[in-house]
């Protein structure tokens, strides 16, 4: 049975910019139980705007009749802190002040919270984890976990993610947070500030998240159509979809947090950083992903030890690794049974 529970650690939380949470409150999901010797522990890490119940987003792999099955496995899922889900956000009252954050919120990056993940692992008494898995934004808290904790993880799948977020992925984020400095209601300690702003951010980051060919082929116009396109209603579409399940302050956060990433950072370079990776890795691209291209995990492959690389034929972009389940799964069982 599927379980939300949230863990507030009360002591002050340190980020890597130098600033503090007072203290934080995690929330987490787990799928399954765990087994006598711990030895069944899946981890997701989930992304940009997702939550902590990955059977959700990602139910073509995760769930019962699934490949990862909580019959067998004990599946962990936590919320980012600065999400809109459950776990500290910038709409959290901060205890020093009894006010919400808003635009005190600090920035995290993705170390601070892999330094979450660690809080969370440890209070819930887990030393080994079976597989970790994540992609996009997920995926690089995988990676970095992986890489700050060489010893902890068993196995490590990577889906569409990179070792260092690209001057392209920041320009996507920088016209995001744009579109929401220009609402000007942004400027308001109120929990819809930059909603409307939010609703353009979504819309560009979609131009991202798809390519050229799906929008061909699911946004078509007709024929001596001059107005009115589906594209139009689709890109307005999924701006009031964000808008009833989000929050501006937490867009604004994660965008940054996702800038952020970094394996290499004071470490000597991202190769010398994932070469100490010691789990048996497994990274999946998209052949058409324009926001995380497939040579960036190849990149990934070619620098953890045996790692291996699988690129899967998608016409649906960077969203493919929410998509194409079949071929996901199929890449899985092939690369589990030549590591079992």
């Amino acid at each position: 049975m599927l379980q939300y529970h949230d863990f507030t650690h009360r002591q002050p939380l340190k980020l890597e910019n130098g600033e503090f949470l007072p203290e934080v409150t995690l929330a987490y999901s787990t799928y399954g139980k765990l087994n006598d010797d711990k030895s069944n522990v899946i981890w997701v890490c989930h992304a940009f705007t997702g939550n902590a119940n990955p059977s959700d987003w990602w139910n073509g792999l995760i769930g019962e009749n699934r490949h990862f099955n909580p019959e067998q496995y004990f599946v962990v899922c936590m919320n980012v802190p600065g999400s809109h889900y459950g776990s500290t956000n910038p709409l959290s009252v901060n205890p020093e002040t009894g006010q919400p954050y808003f635009h005190t919120f600090p920035m995290l990056t993705i170390r601070d919270v892999v330094n979450c993940l660690e809080i969370l692992r440890q209070h819930l008494e887990i030393d080994k984890i079976h597989t970790l898995m994540g992609g996009s934004l997920g995926g690089q808290q995988a990676v970095e976990w992986a890489v700050s904790n060489p010893g902890l993880h068993e196995r490590l799948i990577l889906f569409s993610t990179n070792a260092v977020h690209s001057p392209w992925g920041i320009a996507f984020n920088e016209s995001q947070r744009m579109a929401i400095e220009n609402d000007p209601s942004w400027q308001n300690n109120d929990a819809k500030a930059g909603m409307e702003g939010m609703k353009v951010a979504r819309s560009i980051a979609l131009l991202s998240y798809r390519n050229y060919q799906t929008y061909n082929r699911t946004q078509s116009r007709d024929e001596g159509q001059i107005d009115f396109f589906r594209a139009n209603t689709y890109q307005n579409y999924q701006g009031e979809k964000i808008q009833r399940r989000f929050n501006a302050f937490s867009y604004w956060v994660l965008s940054k947090m996702f800038d952020s990433h970094d394996v290499g950072r004071e470490r000597g370079g991202i190769e010398k950083a994932l070469a100490g990776v010691k789990a048996k890795t497994l990274v999946i691209g998209i052949t058409s992903d324009m926001l995380f291209p497939p040579q960036e995990q190849a990149l990934i492959a070619s620098c953890i030890p045996d790692a291996q690389y699988v690129e899967i034929d998608s016409d649906y972009g960077h969203d493919g690794f929410l998509i194409e389940f079949e071929e996901m799964t199929q890449a899985i069982t092939s690369w589990e049974k030549q590591n079992a």
